[in-house]
């Protein structure tokens, strides 16, 4: 590859026609683990609100479509979180609604399709079984809504029923089976602030009532490109103002098992910090989190999965989407608003410094709507396998599209 000092990525676009398109999140690899170049995307029918996952060939020529149903107000940033089995047999993708979670297996050479209930945000790369937390209660908090409303109705299990909630386990069997394997209350019991975050539950009591508390989740699995180990976040992630609850957001490590849990970054009450994921070393996380100096700013950093070695690698600040390229630890890249839209920015490691920019549209109309809808994106720039490629999402008019970037 060559250095970050001579970046000179070459664009090329992938339209869908009539097709609004998505890659699920920048820490899921959309390319096919064979090698074929296949990608995995999901598009959606503006005038019918459903929406499908399709598989392009590395041409960008449709090969497959299939999972056509309604889309969800998550669908406009992460698809259908469709996501390839490690031999490229099977694709996974959730096929259910946010009161009636499910997550579709379908086999790509007959079209055979095993449902499982759950919200599974992306199969490991190791292979089944998966991990799912409920979208439910993310949107229940005000995620994904302009005003951040809370809504206790969206969420299926009531938050306060800590123990009935957290990650379960997907299995496509036979037979098929999702289990709850680590509660939110377990977490919280051995959380190394557990007496703090307690006495902030409390004071949420007494002043909304006895059954209320902090809206506390777990929420956001992540996997390592290995497979090994996982991360998944707790708090409350998105909190409406008229609650008025502290900050709580901790990032969580664990092994395949949920064995080996340790504490990578907190990021509550006066620390900030943002999307964190694996580094492709599967030992290292990369996101910003907080300045020594100053915690309440933040800066492109990393960490190992057990929290030690937490050091900045840039002063770049933009909240974006940060990955290192797997064939060149010296290069990260991330993505920002810049100008009138967006911008995924390529950092060198070694210096801290920006050493390219490519701008892409990132909004339609004057500025970027709030909440999950069709007027934004996020770029979410994610490397392919072999770290010769990036795939991003832009939006350079009604509908969004796939742009790629060969380095």
């Amino acid at each position: 590859m060559n250095s970050p000092t001579t970046l000179s990525p070459t664009l090329r676009t992938l339209p869908v026609p009539d097709r609004w398109c998505v890659h699920s999140y920048y820490s899921l690899c959309p390319y096919a683990p064979d090698g074929s170049g296949r990608m995995l995307i999901a598009g959606a029918d503006r005038k019918t609100g459903e929406g499908e996952v399709i598989v392009l060939s590395a041409e960008g020529e449709i090969l497959d479509r299939f999972g056509r149903h309604p889309v969800t107000p998550s669908f406009w940033h992460t698809g259908f979180w469709q996501s390839w089995s490690p031999d490229a047999r099977f694709v996974y993708f959730q096929s259910g609604n946010d009161l009636r979670p499910s997550t579709t297996r379908r086999e790509l050479a007959t079209g055979k399709e095993v449902v499982v209930p759950g919200d599974m945000e992306g199969l490991p790369p190791s292979g089944e079984p998966g991990f799912s937390c409920s979208h439910s209660l993310l949107y229940a908090a005000g995620y994904g809504h302009p005003e951040k409303l809370y809504r206790p109705e969206l969420a299926i299990v009531p938050f306060q029923e800590r123990q009935k909630h957290g990650i379960s386990s997907i299995d496509f069997g036979p037979p098929s089976s999702s289990e709850l394997v680590l509660s939110t209350e377990e977490i919280l019991r051995n959380h190394p602030q557990r007496e703090r975050i307690l006495e902030e539950d409390q004071r949420i009591k007494e002043r909304l009532g006895p059954e209320e508390g902090l809206t506390l989740m777990t929420y956001c699995v992540r996997w390592n490109r290995q497979g090994t180990r996982c991360l998944f976040f707790f708090g409350n992630h998105c909190v409406d103002p008229r609650r008025e609850e502290p900050k709580i957001t901790s990032v969580f490590t664990a092994d395949r098992e949920l064995k080996e849990i340790n504490l990578a970054v907190d990021i509550s009450f006066d620390r900030r910090g943002v999307h964190w994921a694996w580094q492709p070393d599967g030992e290292r996380l990369i996101g910003y989190g907080p300045r020594p100096e100053n915690p309440g700013k933040t800066a492109l950093a990393e960490v190992r999965y057990d929290g030690s070695g937490y050091r900045l690698l840039s002063d770049h600040h933009s909240g974006g989407h940060p990955s290192v390229s797997p064939a060149d630890d010296n290069l990260i890249v991330t993505d920002e608003s810049y100008g009138d839209g967006g911008a995924v920015v390529f950092i060198s490691r070694e210096t801290g410094e920006i050493v390219h920019r490519v701008q892409l549209p990132k909004y339609r109309g004057e500025k970027e709507d709030p909440g999950r809808n069709p007027n934004r994106v996020c770029h979410h720039p994610v490397f392919s396998h072999d770290g010769s490629r990036i795939l991003c999402n832009s939006l350079p008019a009604s509908d969004a599209e796939m742009v790629e970037l060969t380095l």
